[in-house]
């Protein structure tokens, strides 16, 4: 009995583990297809505040992707909001680490001027033109690829040498 407690005791309380690749590739697709952002949410789901910052930015890109879709404009300025405090909170938590910036690039990209959620747009964009070379993660540094492959964002110039690395 003590030892089925044990394991018990060790399933609930284990870390959330999520898989970064299939993160990354469930917020491409949400991204660019609604019906995928419920499935977004839910892998995120566990995700909390004391997460790594990583998870912690990708749960909240999964909140404000999810609010453009909430039923009146103030429930999606308010679902906004919560999921760009998740995101805050990982730059803040960990303002060295790259992939939570990747993910306010993003957003921040993509969400509607009226949000004045643009202020972070060249910051971010610099950072990971900087530090991208020094990416481990062949997974991230592909994901990043593709997304400056496509953004407006980055010039020409900076599209082929980030390319050719």
């Amino acid at each position: 009995m003590k030892l089925f407690m044990f394991f018990m005791a060790a399933f609930l309380f284990h870390p959330v583990h999520t898989d970064l690749k299939e993160i990354r590739a469930t917020y491409k697709e949400a991204a660019h297809d609604k019906n995928r952002i419920e499935d977004f949410y839910t892998l995120l789901a566990d995700v909390t505040k004391k997460s790594d910052p990583a998870l912690v930015a990708y749960k909240g890109a999964a909140i404000a992707l999810k609010a453009r879709y909430a039923k009146t404009v103030k429930k999606k300025r308010e679902g906004f909001l919560e999921g760009v405090s998740y995101i805050e909170h990982a730059i803040e938590t960990a303002p060295e680490a790259l992939e939570p910036r990747f993910v306010r690039l993003g957003i921040q990209e993509n969400s509607p001027k009226i949000l004045k959620y643009k202020d972070n747009i060249e910051e971010d964009k610099n950072f990971i033109l900087t530090h991208f070379e020094n990416i481990d993660s062949e997974d991230l540094k592909n994901h990043l690829k593709n997304y400056i492959s496509q953004s407006s964002l980055f010039s020409a110039e900076e599209k082929t040498v980030i390319s050719g690395q």
